[in-house]
Formats: structure tokens, sequence, C-alpha cells
């Protein structure tokens, strides 16, 4: 039998059951993070937690750990609510590899997938329920689902949730769940909304903040191009050529997304995409493809910003600027996780002056700008057709940002 001490200093100390710490040291997890270190310790006692954290922190073991001992004495069922189908199943996840050993049973209730398996995965009984807003009210409403004897909930990018509008259901979900319950809450931002949130369903409290709301990945390195909207394709052409990693391509919007993965196929980099047009079995592909090597660049729109936990992710490309400032530190969080180091290239153009402010008011920082380096040629209009308006495959100069993204800083 494993000897538990072997995981001095890292989780052993923190109150967890041995038999939870051995399937630790088995999974290779020694050393937890800053905020796996001060959650688990407080929620194992069963006090009410907010946690304050970055994403790529490790936030999903700092409730998973807690929330399977206290069920182990509470006799009850735990419910995990997030805010995507990608974080409802990398949640699963990491649920079904902490209690494999120790016959933990768990249903995804999400959107997209078979309602008929999710009753036949309810019926089982299972300990730990894992749900997106949504599809957890149509299991209430059909009466599949009984939440009567939730004795744990979690809420996960608590802020996020409510910027996609999922306030009401949360709500209605919250109010049919007994009072005598612990729950931790985690957000990457601590908005009015979720203050208030905290407040009216939480019970005093712990509030744990491993970095400020805009804190950004330690190692991850930054860096802005100014340039033309028609330019922004054969830039993009460029970097991927100087950069030989995996790299994540961020769009604002779904069309934007499905048109640039075409593009980068047309250049020779097996490409996919995610956006909310894609069924859930495509996203799946998509992202285990990315995952396993066989696509080298995955176009994603702000759906995958939290979504996505895939390690060595060496480059995330901001090809449109995130609508919410926020989002940018979600966005290149996906690279330079769990310490290691990252890098992240934006494209602004010359009218997004604003946008950019708000990001470095937000994160406290400076966005470098560096000169446009020099673009490839224009690819026949036969390879990317659908990219050709606005005067994309003009001849481009050698272009530098126009002076007011060269700003002193005070």
């Amino acid at each position: 039998m494993t000897n538990v001490t072997q995981l001095e200093p890292g989780f052993y100390g923190l109150g967890i059951a041995p038999k939870l710490l051995e399937v630790l040291w088995k999974l290779k997890f020694k050393t937890p993070t800053p905020i796996q270190f001060k959650s688990i310790p407080i929620a194992i006692e069963g006090k009410d937690i907010i946690g304050v954290a970055q994403t790529g922190t490790g936030k999903t073991l700092a409730f998973g750990i807690p929330l399977i001992q206290r069920l182990a004495q509470t006799k009850g069922r735990g419910l995990v609510i997030l805010p995507t189908r990608e974080l409802a199943l990398q949640a699963e996840e990491v649920f079904r590899s902490i209690g494999i050993g120790i016959g933990l049973r768990t249903a995804v209730l999400i959107g997209g997938a078979s309602m008929h398996m999710q009753h036949e995965a309810l019926k089982r009984k299972p300990h730990v329920i894992i749900a997106t807003p949504g599809r957890l009210l149509d299991h209430m409403e059909q009466r599949t689902v009984n939440l009567g004897d939730v004795r744990v909930l979690v809420l996960d990018e608590a802020d996020r949730m409510l910027d996609m509008g999922f306030a009401p259901q949360i709500k209605k979900i919250l109010q049919a769940l007994p009072r005598d319950k612990q729950t931790m809450l985690f957000s990457a931002t601590m908005p009015p909304n979720i203050v208030k949130l905290a407040s009216t369903y939480m019970k005093l409290p712990v509030q744990i903040e491993i970095a400020r709301p805009g804190t950004m990945a330690e190692k991850v390195t930054q860096e802005l191009y100014v340039v033309n909207k028609e330019d922004k394709i054969r830039l993009l052409d460029r970097i991927l050529d100087d950069h030989r990693g995996s790299v994540l391509v961020f769009t604002r919007t779904k069309h934007g997304a499905k048109k640039v993965a075409k593009s980068v196929r047309d250049m020779g980099h097996p490409s996919a995409e995610i956006h909310s047009n894609r069924s859930l079995a495509q996203r799946r592909e998509a992202l285990d493809g990315f995952k396993n090597g066989k696509y080298r660049v995955l176009v994603a729109t702000d759906i995958a910003a939290r979504g996505l936990d895939v390690k060595n992710i060496e480059l995330v490309i901001n090809y449109d600027l995130p609508d919410q400032a926020e989002d940018y530190v979600h966005r290149i969080g996906r690279t330079g996780r769990a310490g290691q180091a990252g890098h992240a290239i934006s494209m602004a153009t010359r009218d997004q002056r604003k946008e950019v402010e708000m990001i470095e008011r937000l994160t406290r920082s400076h966005l470098p700008v560096s000169k446009s380096p020099e673009l490839p040629a224009a690819r026949p209009a036969s390879h990317a057709p659908s990219l050709r308006q606005g005067g994309y495959g003009r001849p481009s100069s050698h272009r530098t940002p126009p002076k007011h993204f060269h700003r002193r800083r005070r």
C-alpha cells in the first residue's frame, strides 16, 4: 500500500483522507496549486467558500477532493454547475479519474447529448451530478432529477455563467436546493452580481483570493500587432510559419471562426473549429484532435476561452480582440498553464485603441506593440475565396503601428 507520507510537503497535511491521498499519488498529483492548498482544508470542514482565482489554476481539484470527502461523511449528493458543455465534460473527467478506485458514480447533464442516456445515468443514483444550467432545468421540469438530497453545491466559473445570461436559471436551481448544504463558488472575477448571489444563498462564506481579477498567468509573454483588417489573414499565415507548436486562435464570431479555420487549412496546417454552431460530437472531436496532435491549430470563439484544458499550447492568437476585456485574460490563460511558459499574440485594427486600453486597464500592464513583419504574398483566390473581401490580397508595405499605440505610460 502507498505510504501517504510520501506526499509531504504536498497534499499531505491538508486534511485529505488516506484513500484519496493514495489516489492523488497514483495520478501523479504531488504538489497542490495555491487555490488547492488554500481551499481544500476549509472546504473539507464543510464551510462555504468563495474562491477567486484565474483560469488554469486547478480549481476542479480544489472543489473535487473536498466534495468527494464530504459526501462520504454526509451520505448526500454533490451538484456541480458550469457554464459550458466542455467545462462540464472536463470536470467529469477529473471526478472519474479520482473516483474510479472508490466506486464514485457521476452523471453529466448537458445540452446536445442524449436525454435518454442522461435518464439512464440518473437512474443509477450518481453521487455527483455535473450539469449546465439549461439542461439541468430541463430535467427538473421533467422530474427526472431530484435535488432534495444535494449536500454540496459547486458553482464554477460563476461570473461567466451570469455573463452568459444564466442568472434566472441559476436562481431557479438554487431555490430548489435544500437550505442545509455546503456551497462552493469559484469565479475569476468578483462583480457585484456575484457578491449579491453569495450574500443571498451562502452562509458566512470564507473568501479565498489567489490572484486579483485581471491577473494573468505569470509566464505568458504578450505581443500586439496593429494591422489593417484585410491583412490579418496574411499576418496569421506568417505567425503560423514562425511558430511550430500547437496554436489556439480566437475569433469574435462563429462565422469568423469557420472562415479562419478554412483559410488555415488552405495554408497547409491541420485545423479544426469550435463554436456554438458545431454539435457536441463535432466539438469533442475537434478538442480531442487538438489534444492528440491530429489538429495543430484550433480556431474558437469565446465558448472555448474558459472551456479548454489542454496542456502545452505554445501560442494563443487573438485574431479578433474580445468583446469583454475580462475574456482577454481567460483567452491567454489557455497557454502558460500550471506555471509553464507561454506566448500570446493579439491583432488590433487602427480604430481599436479603446479596446486595447480597456485590456491594459484591467490587466494593469502594457501590451507591447511589435512592428508588422514582412507578410507573405496573397494566396490564389481559389485557396481562400471566402476571405477575399475588404482588399484582402493587396501587397502590404512594412507598416508601423500608429502613434497612439505607442503612448507614453504614466
